[in-house]
């Protein structure tokens, strides 16, 4: 029997899987291609040739373009497929866990180096294509509230490790951060002024301290 039970859920598990490579294809395909020629320019139809799928399976796993480029923000900002937040990751788990408010910082903005690395560019395209697209209007206001979201749940766990200057709210730290750590900020740094990751790390750092913590 529970060899019978087995077979039958192989066959569901492959085609999960080959779902999941799938999808994963196309966000990857759609994300060079909107880099490289920007969001309006991209067709449904050049994500589909580039991911080698039909136009039907592309609005099989996403609807429209705008749902694909939502996915791909979404995944290049945990680096993965998994469907697990961000503020459930392991290395938000150990900002919680570290009891000096400075090496919490420095988790968090290693991380946020990684994180900005990955999505900036992107980020890029979406507010480029926020002034006349509605729906890229919609995702930018998004992101910045999630990004928003991020920050304060970043400085309540600095207030309460007691590490936040006495003459600022959390909310007010969270400004301050929100303002400061942002891939706008990072891509200026290192797109156009030409410093490395590591260098924004660093200044980021030094930067966000001074201005936040005791």
């Amino acid at each position: 029997m529970n060899e019978g039970v087995k077979r039958n859920r192989e066959p569901g598990t492959r085609r999960a899987e080959q779902a999941r490579a799938t999808r994963r294809r196309i966000i990857d395909r759609a994300g060079a291609l909107f880099a490289e020629q920007g969001y309006a320019a991209t067709t449904l139809g050049q994500i589909a040739r580039s991911a080698d799928v039909a136009v039907q399976t592309l609005y099989f796993h996403f609807g429209n373009k705008a749902t694909v480029l939502k996915e791909l923000v979404d995944v290049l900002a945990v680096g993965d497929d998994e469907p697990v937040p961000l503020l459930d990751r392991d290395w938000v788990r150990r900002i919680e866990q570290e009891p000096d408010g400075r090496r919490a910082l420095e988790i968090w903005l290693r991380n946020a180096r990684e994180i900005f690395g990955r999505v900036a560019p992107i980020m890029t395209v979406v507010r480029d294509a926020a002034g006349s697209d509605p729906e890229m209007a919609a995702q930018w206001r998004a992101n910045q509230d999630q990004r928003y979201t991020a920050q304060l749940s970043v400085a309540r766990q600095l207030s309460g490790k007691r590490a936040l200057r006495t003459d600022l709210t959390v909310e007010q730290a969270a400004d301050i951060v929100f303002c400061m750590v942002s891939p706008e900020v990072y891509h200026l740094f290192t797109a156009v002024r030409g410093w490395t990751p590591e260098q924004w790390e660093k200044w980021a750092t030094e930067a966000v301290a001074t201005a936040i913590l005791r």
